[in-house]
């Protein structure tokens, strides 16, 4: 079990299970921000309705496809220089009120620098334009496709990418509403008109 303690409450967390927190008045997100900072250890949501939703570490392979993933978008973001990776660990707040994070995200130049200082040093008010969730396996598979529709493209991400390495399937959400799955590793990824000539081989995502 994992512990934390946050305003005088202890917290145990099962080791490779997520955990949902409802308080008898919803944290403001003030008090949400005061959380995460008391818990840095910790990744940690917020819900539209106030609900916090904490998420116990990967184990070793999941870190693994992760920090892949991130890697080759990180590496376009460098090259591409029109917008930014953001790791893992990233809150992004939402229109619906709720703090999010993705396994890998992107965000435009242009988005970016509407941004004040004070706001890039919070959990900025900003929704990125392309993302990646890449299943775990604590993660539920029909959860993680309710996010990628109901939160990721329902708040204005423009294409959005679920990599399930358990089943060696994926599945791309685009902002007209389209979901395309994909049913082999054998196949690559395309950021399309978001990310031109970025490309992912599902392949290495295979042990």
């Amino acid at each position: 079990m994992m512990a934390t303690a946050a305003k005088g409450w202890s917290l145990q967390l099962p080791e490779g299970k997520s955990i949902e927190l409802n308080f008898s008045e919803p944290l403001s997100e003030e008090e949400f921000d005061a959380l995460c900072r008391d818990n840095p250890d910790l990744k940690t949501e917020r819900e539209p309705d106030g609900k916090i939703v904490i998420m116990a570490p990967v184990y070793l392979d999941s870190g693994y496809f992760e920090g892949i993933v991130f890697t080759y978008l990180s590496n376009y973001s460098l090259q591409n220089g029109k917008g930014r990776a953001f790791s893992p660990s990233t809150g992004f707040k939402l229109p619906d009120g709720s703090t999010r994070s993705a396994d890998a995200s992107w965000v435009s130049n242009e988005k970016l620098n509407r941004l004040t200082p004070e706001q890039r040093r919070s959990f900025a008010p900003v929704v990125p334009d392309f993302v990646v969730e890449v299943r775990s396996d604590s993660d539920s598979l029909l959860r993680l496709q309710q996010k990628m529709t109901s939160v990721w493209i329902a708040g204005g991400t423009s294409l959005a990418w679920l990599i399930d390495p358990l089943d060696q399937k994926a599945y791309i959400y685009r902002k007209n509403g389209s979901i395309e799955g994909v049913a082999h590793f054998e196949a690559e990824l395309s950021g399309e008109d978001v990310l031109p000539g970025f490309v992912f081989p599902l392949r290495l995502l295979k042990l």
